[in-house]
């Protein structure tokens, strides 16, 4: 009878009802009998009206019975006409839309007056066990289980099968594999049969590079002109004798014959040789794989360079690419330049702040320039710079904050463009309240007192940028993710400003061991803690593990190798003294001792009678106040120090004419710095300068020192005045590489300056505080002993008369200069700028030399290096680099290569 009835239903739903699928057999050799009920519902010529008295549901391993009769909207008392009514289609859809299953049917089971019973039976999908890659390597297949996101337990369906297979192909097709074969094959899981386990056969077939990039159509830009804007399509690397002859598909420019290249002499041009000698030579050094998005984005790259250039109405026609007879990828782009155009007059509208001239002296863009909608965009300030000297950052730095400017054609005639620029002023804005998010452990009022935009104030975006600066430059923040947001008010003409902050690890730990030339291997134990707080240390609940948040930063470290050097240095420094203004105080104490290390003159071990039998002992204090000066700009500081350094020696002749006895060295120090950088750990822009004057009381005005035949007693006081000048300039060099606004070269250029003089004619130049040149620059790390380390990478240690000292491994006498000067360029490149781990590379040229006598002075005959390095800095341990480099000056006939270079280590600080 059950069969009966189903077969009944299968014929009235054919007639009436949509279904997606349906599969149904049944035994046509057995004669079938139908039931009389059902078979008046089929025969009806009217749609009759009955009322669903019951559901079941059947076919169903996973889902709950109620669910799938919920899902379907069918339900108890619902009315259905038959035949001819679409409530039981609807219901299937519904059903079909969850994509869980593979058939779905409606029967009537059972009649009875107008009340009918209906069977909902389903056919569940497949759902996954396991998922495999075949054909690949094994790192290959663990960044594609990301990429294609399958987890065991879901329901297969043909999308998830055809989404897998385009996520691999997008994958292999970022790398360069263009031509990519995937099959699925299918099989039963081991462990649940219901399951079945995706197998992803994967084909990647050869790597593609791009072979050639054909351009026709251009006859004002050259070819390497506009591949240079290709950021991200770039031709591979070309070495032969016999080059493929491959033609533009759109008729491109026919090669130059060597008799046409040497007859317009294009080999005093470097683009025309390159051009000449393409088909042969090729040096890249990026990529050659052909990324769709990235040439998509290029080709608008072509545009805009030719836009700059005033052709406006430059267009790409066509483009295609195509494999060559190797199977690498030939790109073949049709421009129409158009024609350049040039700006005409350009008038102003709505302006009542400023006046016309004003605004003309700020935009630079004069009658007759050629058209470069990009310029006139930046000096209205369309794109916001950090850099300002634009219309709107004019407006917004006096608080205009709703300030609008737009361009707009007025008239084009001819090759020439004239613009009405329309402003839209508005109120100015008041600063109304500052919030601040993120800050974890730095205490909000120390992140405040950095901050220019205060409540109460103007609106200024140059204030914005600036407490970017100062909030940067105290190294407790993420530099990239210091994210000011203003939020307008219009109603009250006020603004909110809300500064988002992501905490860095700034405090810095030093667990080393190190072997020293000199000293031999020693240990070094130091901790840097860069936000401290005072007035939290016994406070239990605020050792989160230390005290922290207040801005303050202590030092202490110490090193030694047992009883022949050991040093301790302590430094406690306060930024904001008092609390409400930039004046910052620093204490500072150290101790070291030499002992029984080595002769300076003849570099042999000295005798070891005792532990103390020749010995450098030094003790040394120092309190400096910092003050923030208002004028020339409130970038200047001045740093005023009181310091006292005891030297004690006992038979230790590394000080000129001086090997025994005690000198104490008291000085006043001045020092004026400017800072303007955009943040302390890779700066981009700004610059640095220093400018130190150190004085001692003048000894000699109160006893005669020149008496004294004695060294010990002639420099018991030491007597100087000693400076010091440092510049350092930081310029972003083009425009920043990719989608990351910061990964761009800058280039460091830097000047640095030393003399040491006397007050007294009849008296020598102190031994102390003199200069030594070359080398790494690392000793004074290890304690101050008396003088300056100047570092000069691919040099040892120097003296004035042979700047090829010290070759290979010989020893010289320790020289210390009274004047010095250094020149640096480094051009820098960040390969990361995360703050966990910023690193760059760097190549550098430098020039310096140390004199002894004012009469010698030359700056210009200096010892001259170049070289590469990289640099690490860690949060936990600062700095970390590396430089190997060449003296320039120090070869000699039969020198080697490896006597002329050197390799330099730097760890916790760049050296000077």
């Amino acid at each position: 009878m059950r069969l009966n009835r189903k077969l009944l239903l299968l014929i009235l739903i054919c007639s009436s009802v949509y279904l997606p699928a349906m599969a149904q057999q049944t035994d046509t050799t057995k004669p079938v009998s139908v039931d009389p009920e059902l078979e008046a519902i089929m025969n009806s010529k009217v749609p009759r009206e009955y009322i669903i008295a019951g559901i079941t549901v059947s076919g169903s391993k996973t889902f709950d019975s109620a669910l799938l009769v919920s899902v379907s909207g069918i339900s108890v008392g619902d009315k259905v006409y038959l035949p001819g009514g679409d409530l039981f289609s609807k219901a299937i859809a519904a059903i079909w839309r969850q994509q869980y299953f593979d058939d779905a049917t409606i029967y009537i089971t059972k009649v009875d007056g107008k009340d009918i019973y209906i069977e909902i039976n389903v056919t569940e999908r497949a759902r996954l066990g396991n998922f495999f890659f075949r054909g690949i390597k094994k790192g290959e297949e663990d960044e594609l289980k990301e990429k294609v996101g399958l987890t065991p337990n879901k329901v297969i369906t043909e999308n998830l099968r055809r989404t897998s297979i385009e996520k691999i192909e997008k994958f292999y097709s970022d790398k360069g594999f263009r031509q990519i074969d995937v099959k699925i094959s299918e099989t039963k899981n081991a462990v649940n049969p219901n399951f079945i386990d995706l197998t992803f056969n994967v084909n990647k077939g050869k790597k593609v590079k791009i072979d050639e990039i054909f351009i026709s159509g251009n006859e004002v830009v050259s070819d390497l002109k506009i591949k240079k804007q290709l950021k991200g399509t770039k031709e591979r690397m070309r070495f032969t004798l016999y080059p493929e002859k491959n033609a533009s598909a759109y008729g491109g420019k026919d090669s130059v014959t060597f008799k046409e290249f040497m007859k317009d002499r294009g080999f005093l041009s470097l683009s025309k040789v390159r051009d000449f000698l393409d088909p042969w030579f090729r040096i890249k050094f990026s990529a050659a794989k052909f990324n769709q998005n990235k040439y998509i984005e290029d080709k608008e790259k072509i545009l805009t360079y030719y836009n700059s250039l005033g052709y406006r109405d430059a267009v790409i026609e066509k483009d295609t690419n195509y494999y060559n007879s190797k199977g690498n990828l030939v790109i073949d782009v049709k421009v129409d330049e158009g024609r350049q155009y040039y700006f005409g007059n350009i008038t102003w509208r709505g302006n009542t702040k400023y006046s016309d001239s004003v605004l003309n002296n700020i935009l630079g863009i004069q009658r007759g320039d050629i058209y470069n909608l990009e310029t006139l965009n930046s000096k209205l300030g369309k794109q916001l710079s950090a850099e300002g000297g634009d219309i709107s950052g004019l407006y917004m730095d006096d608080g205009y904050l709703f300030f609008r400017v737009e361009p707009i054609e007025t008239k084009v005639y001819n090759d020439t463009i004239d613009y009405e620029i329309r402003l839209s002023e508005g109120p100015q804005a008041t600063i109304r309240s500052i919030n601040i998010y993120g800050n974890d452990k730095t205490k909000e009022y120390v992140i405040r007192r950095e901050l220019r935009t205060i409540p109460g104030e103007k609106f200024s975006r140059s204030d914005m940028i600036r407490s970017i600066r100062e909030l940067s430059a105290l190294n407790y923040f993420n530099p990239e993710k210091i994210n000011p947001n203003p939020v307008p008010n219009p109603d009250d003409g006020t603004v909110d400003i809300n500064y988002t902050l992501e905490e860095k690890s700034s405090d810095q730990l030093e667990l080393s061991a190190g072997w020293g030339g000199l000293i031999g291997l020693t240990g070094t134990l130091g901790v840097t803690f860069n936000n401290f707080s005072t007035k939290n240390i016994f406070k239990k609940s605020a050792w989160q593990p230390l005290p922290s948040g207040d801005g303050q930063r202590l030092s202490i470290r110490v090193q030694s190798n047992g009883p022949s050097f050991s040093s301790q240095n302590f430094s406690f420094t306060e930024p904001w003294l008092g609390g409400k203004k930039r004046n910052n105080l620093t204490l500072s104490l150290f101790r070291t001792k030499l002992a029984n290390a080595f002769d300076p003159l003849t570099g042999l071990p000295l005798r070891k009678k005792s532990e103390d039998a020749q010995y450098l002992r030094t003790f040394g204090a120092s309190v400096s106040l910092g003050k923030q000066l208002k004028w020339p700009d409130d970038f200047f500081n001045l740093i005023t120090s009181v310091n006292y350094t005891q030297y004690k020696l006992k038979d230790y002749p590394i000080f000129p004419e001086l090997d025994s006895g005690v000198s104490n060295n008291i000085n006043l120090r001045f020092q004026i710095i400017r800072s303007s950088v955009d943040q302390p750990t890779f700066p981009r822009s700004g610059s640095t300068f220093s400018l130190t004057a150190t004085f001692t009381p003048p000894w000699s005005l109160f006893r005669d020192a020149s008496k004294y035949s004695d060294p010990a007693e002639k420099y018991r006081l030491v007597e100087y005045h000693k400076w010091r000048l440092n510049y350092e300039w930081f310029i972003p060099i083009g425009k920043p590489a990719g989608a990351e606004k910061n990964r761009q070269f800058v280039l460091k250029a830097a000047a640095k300056f030393g003399f040491l003089g006397r007050y007294n004619k009849d008296l020598p130049i102190s031994p102390f505080e003199r200069f030594q040149v070359g080398d790494a620059g690392l000793q004074n790390n290890f304690g101050i002993i008396g003088f300056d380390i100047i570092a000069h990478r691919g040099y040892p240690v120097y003296d004035n008369s042979n700047p090829r000292i010290n070759n290979a491994n010989q020893t010289s006498a320790t020289q210390f200069f009274t004047i010095f000067n250094k020149y640096s360029m480094e051009l820098r490149y960040p390969l990361s700028t995360n703050p966990s781990s910023t690193i760059f590379g760097l190549a550098f040229f430098e020039a310096a030399n140390g004199w002894y006598d004012v009469k010698d002075y030359n700056p210009f005959k200096l010892r001259r290096s170049a070289g590469l390095g990289m640099r690490f800095f860690l949060p936990m341990f600062g700095l970390l680099g590396f430089d190997y480099g060449v003296g320039l000056d120090r070869t000699y006939p039969g020198a080697r290569f490896r006597d002329i270079s050197k390799f330099t280590f730097m760890l916790g600080f760049e050296p000077e």
